[in-house]
């Protein structure tokens, strides 16, 4: 275990995912000597109570990382981490991003740590963390991949209000008072809207091509055959996915449930006789992978359904960025 004391700087520290980064800091207690919170000049000079201490939120700027951050998390947006993390990274700060950035960037490790976590070692100042809905996939896929090896898999996804931030959450609350959106193109309240992020020329949009591109990446599979559809849900928290997986090699549900059981941060929750799966108010506010439904594909060979849920805001994103940085520290 390493006595040497680091000091750490997160950026977007108000935001959603930043306060959640906080949180997940204070339950891990790392060996971090000194922190520092930045945010944008609309919330610089805000407040924030950090194990019993008060710290005032300091602007982003291009100095900021003059004093010498030993790691930096950042949950600021693409512009934000586009900018400041190569600042930061010449400053021999370890950047670990939420952001889509530099996800598929050749030299910028994607990390997973349940799944890849030999790659962090690989960064050259910047680390990518996944996309939400990616991180919780490819736990349970690289599990089975392992096993069975992956041949094709397709994605429908149910992902909750909060992974579109502060907006997003006020969308669902204002929408049940009868309120017009201010950030989704329609309302979400009593809605599910098959639209998350922007469309892209070929129909997709740019959160379905994340999860293809990034699921390829992370797996070290640049020609799997993957699609996706992403839906947004009127849910609070939590992201539900329903993945088809088509295998190279036959399985027995047996061995598909006790491989799921066995790897890390996997909880399997699969008894239908008690009406026994994987549901949001589960997996909120917890780090682990829920999967359930699990079933064969019988209109394909080697073929299964999986039903994974997690919390978006912890384990895919905070508690992951954080995970990284554990593992850069021990």
């Amino acid at each position: 275990m390493s006595e040497k004391k680091y000091k750490l700087a997160v950026v977007g520290a108000t935001g959603v995912v930043g306060r959640m980064v906080l949180k997940v800091l204070a339950e891990k207690n790392l060996p971090i000597s000194e922190y520092a919170f930045f945010a944008s000049s609309h919330s610089a000079g805000k407040e924030i109570l950090f194990q019993g201490k008060t710290y005032l939120v300091r602007e982003l700027t291009e100095t900021s990382f003059n004093e010498g951050f030993d790691f930096a998390i950042f949950s600021a947006g693409g512009d934000t981490a586009k900018k400041y993390a190569p600042i930061a990274a010449a400053h021999g700060c370890v950047v670990v991003d939420n952001s889509s950035a530099f996800r598929m960037e050749k030299d910028v490790p994607l990390v997973v740590p349940e799944v890849n976590s030999e790659e962090i070692l690989n960064h050259h100042g910047i680390i990518a963390n996944p996309n939400c809905s990616t991180i919780q996939a490819v736990i349970p896929l690289k599990a089975l991949d392992n096993k069975f090896g992956i041949k094709r898999v397709i994605y429908s996804t149910y992902q909750a209000v909060s992974g579109a931030g502060r907006l997003g959450i006020e969308d669902l609350e204002n929408g049940a008072k009868g309120e017009s959106p201010k950030k989704f193109a329609h309302p979400i309240y009593n809605n599910c809207l098959p639209h998350i992020d922007v469309f892209l020329k070929n129909g997709y949009t740019k959160e379905e091509e994340k999860m293809i591109k990034e699921t390829r990446k992370i797996l070290k599979k640049p020609d799997l055959k993957v699609t996706a559809t992403c839906v947004r849900v009127p849910v609070m928290n939590s992201h539900s996915e329903s993945i088809n997986v088509e295998f190279e090699k036959p399985f027995t549900l047996d061995e598909i449930i006790q491989t799921l059981h066995d790897y890390p941060n996997v909880i399997v929750l699969n008894d239908v006789s008690k009406n026994e799966y994987p549901l949001a108010t589960i997996a909120n506010g917890h780090d682990e992978v829920y999967v359930g439904r699990i079933r064969r594909d019988e209109s394909v060979e080697n073929g299964l359904n999986l039903w994974v849920v997690a919390d978006n805001i912890r384990k895919g994103a905070a508690s992951n960025a954080v995970q990284i940085v554990e593992r850069l520290i021990y």
